[in-house]
């Protein structure tokens, strides 16, 4: 059991002890730290504040303590109840809110629950604000109001209805052709509120035949909620069976997006947005943004326009704030998830969606063949967990320099890019880990790339003076 402190919000398992997991009473703290901040940065007593959750079975719970908490503070609550994470940050703009408070451990089992921070934009805060919570609740640095200064409650069951009809409305989401092409659809809910969402957006696109699966509220998820190929074989039989023609996949709060092929193959989590931004760069020319550990295809398909692509830190906040600077149109993550500024500046499912489906419905192909279209990359994923006494920074300095004739990237961690592959290694902020992502043109080459920085990394360690001090 687990309680993590971060600067994009607090995370942690339901029950157990204060400070050790995320009891009623740091759920309490947290809140009332955030609230804090909001007031302080804002220069306002009084404030408006947007909440929605998935369906986890703890969430109308953490609800309860968060909302109560808020109106204590002499926040007005507007609260969205079971909604998407992509929903929450539009509604805060659509309400003139002064922040938002997402209640999601996005895809960790249902045992967890978290609390994300949004700003007045319906973004996530950056890293410096972030600590200025942490430092809040730390010290319990808040005060309550007074009983003629408490917020008020009130709730908002519109705001999926509001958020699908945005981007429907939107110029590159193409519901004639979507409609025409006489989509099978089978979409996996994960018992979250996808199940509010994804219905009432194939409707509203045109698409009849739909398939759903654990499309219930129970937020009891039928399989580990992250939406990797390994936990996906139900959707895969599924189509197959079905003689679908794609099938989605989203996490519990809808804000990462997985596309299945009519052969119940995998499209690939790094593809989505690789597919999506090619069909938007098609259609308007502009620059592209994803972090370092996303796949080179993203560049591949943006030079083909004669666009820019530009790489972030890893981290929503890290890429939205680079897509900001280089006046980028479309980025995100290779996680599947998909940041299209026309509609908000956040990872967004449902945009997701019905881009992909524009595209798919105008490329005049099956879905295997789009993915066929697209550079065959491959990305290999693995971590070391280090002695508590190693000192990492020196181990990643060490790599940089053993590599430092090759292209390196040292704006979060250490980033080699060779001619055909590249390897990227982050270190935790929470455990003595390393994180290390190689990526190349075969699954063979790639996990070959990681396994020579691995060696290498015992190498240092063997030779080399490292313990923390």
């Amino acid at each position: 059991m687990a309680l993590i402190k971060s600067i994009s919000g607090t995370r942690g398992t339901i029950g157990g002890n204060v400070g050790e997991n995320l009891t009623p009473i740091d759920i309490v703290k947290f809140t009332a730290a955030f609230i804090t901040f909001i007031k302080t940065k804002n220069e306002k007593e009084h404030i408006r504040l947007v909440v929605g959750r998935d369906a986890r079975v703890s969430g109308q719970i953490v609800n309860q303590l968060v909302t109560a908490t808020a109106m204590s503070m002499g926040a007005d609550v507007i609260d969205l109840g079971l909604s998407t994470t992509p929903t929450v940050e539009m509604a805060v703009v659509f309400h003139k809110a002064d922040c938002g408070l997402i209640i999601t451990a996005s895809h960790n089992p249902m045992q967890w629950n978290a609390l994300k921070m949004l700003n007045e934009k319906g973004e996530f805060i950056n890293a410096a604000e972030g600590n200025q919570v942490l430092r809040i609740a730390e010290a319990d640095q808040y005060t309550f109001a007074t009983v003629d200064a408490l917020g008020t409650y009130t709730a908002d069951p519109d705001a999926i209805k509001r958020h699908i009809e945005a981007i429907i409305n939107l110029p590159l989401v193409d519901k004639n052709a979507i409609a025409a092409a006489d989509f099978s659809v089978v979409i996996d809910c994960i018992n979250s509120t996808g199940s509010l969402a994804l219905p009432p957006l194939l409707e509203a696109l045109g698409v009849k035949k739909v398939k759903v699966l654990n499309g219930d509220l129970s937020g009891k998820f039928a399989h580990n909620p992250e939406p990797l190929p390994e936990h996906l074989s139900e959707i895969a039989t599924t189509i197959t069976r079905k003689e679908a023609n794609v099938g989605f996949v989203v996490d519990p709060d809808v804000d990462r997006l997985a596309c299945v092929c009519e052969t119940g193959d995998m499209f690939g989590e790094e593809y989505t947005l690789v597919a999506v931004a090619d069909y938007v760069l098609s259609h308007t020319k502009g620059n592209t943004v994803s972090n370092l550990s996303s796949s080179r295809a993203l560049a591949d398909v943006t030079h083909k326009y004669d666009c820019e692509y530009n790489a972030a830190a890893v981290g929503e906040v890290n890429v939205v704030e680079k897509m900001k600077e280089t006046n980028a149109i479309i980025g995100g993550e290779g996680n599947g998830g998909v940041i299209y500024p026309e509609l908000h500046y956040g990872r967004d499912a449902l945009v997701g969606i019905a881009l992909f489906l524009s595209h798919l419905a105008k490329s005049n192909c099956s879905c295997s063949a789009l993915r066929a279209k697209y550079p065959a990359y491959y990305i290999s994923k693995n971590k070391i967990t280090l002695d508590d006494s190693i000192n990492v920074d020196f181990v990643l300095d060490k790599i940089a320099e053993s590599y430092k004739n090759e292209r390196i990237n040292r704006i979060d961690g250490v980033k080699i890019d060779f001619d055909s592959e590249w390897v990227h290694l982050r270190k935790s902020n929470t455990e003595p880990i390393i994180r290390i992502y190689a990526e190349a043109n075969s699954e063979v080459t790639a996990n070959h790339v990681a396994e020579q920085i691995i060696n290498d990394i015992h190498e240092i360690i063997k030779s080399e003076n490292i313990r923390q001090e």
